[in-house]
């Protein structure tokens, strides 16, 4: 696990909320750390159209606004408490912001935990760097 504090914040920022015609928000959120030690929290929304957000989205959207763009660790959790691993769009936002984030830490189950760099190890945008 990423750590416990992280893991409970996240937990502690599940908050079902059902959504006109089978949307819902809040099954899953998202805590992360930012190097400066700050931490940031989103959920999810999804409705039936395919519009919505990960709780990944909504945390890095709230570390912006306040002008940070370097994430230490991160851990999403659903409602029943496991860990889910970002989707490949988060994980490509995330590589996107800072070229440190290659080094934050991701949970990606209850027991494991990998650098956003082993999530994405050929990079598409390495002659960029």
């Amino acid at each position: 696990m990423v750590t416990k504090d992280l893991y409970d914040i996240a937990l502690c920022t599940v908050k079902n909320i059902n959504l006109k015609k089978n949307g819902k928000a809040g099954h899953v959120a998202c805590a992360l750390e930012t190097v400066s030690g700050i931490v940031y929290t989103g959920i999810c929304i999804d409705v039936p159209c395919s519009i919505g957000i990960c709780a990944e989205q909504a945390a890095i959207a709230e570390m912006l606004k306040h002008g940070e763009t370097k994430i230490k660790r991160i851990v999403s959790v659903y409602e029943d408490g496991s860990i889910l691993s970002p989707c490949g769009r988060c994980r490509e936002l995330i590589s996107q912001l800072d070229l440190d984030n290659e080094n934050t830490v991701v949970a990606i189950n209850n027991d494991q935990k990998v650098t956003l760099k082993e999530l994405l190890p050929e990079r598409w945008d390495k002659k960029w760097d």
